[in-house]
């Protein structure tokens, strides 16, 4: 069960993250097309930390909790 989980986690993280990058992709290629963040780059600061925060967690994940 705990390799099901632990699997299952890292591959949820790894879609998390894999969404924010396209989503930094998008707005480095066409900024003003986003109409709904005025604030270009804090809605690009935002997606690169998804994209941290996600591989920081899976590397904690791999390094604590799986055997």
């Amino acid at each position: 069960m705990r390799t099901i989980l632990t699997s299952n986690l890292i591959k949820y993280l790894e879609g998390e993250k894999a969404k924010a990058k396209a989503n930094v992709e998008i707005y480095l290629r066409n900024p003003a097309g986003i109409g709904e963040h005025p604030d270009v780059l804090e809605a690009l600061r935002s997606e690169l930390s998804k994209v941290s925060q996600a591989e920081e967690d899976i590397q904690t994940l791999k390094r604590e909790f799986i055997e």
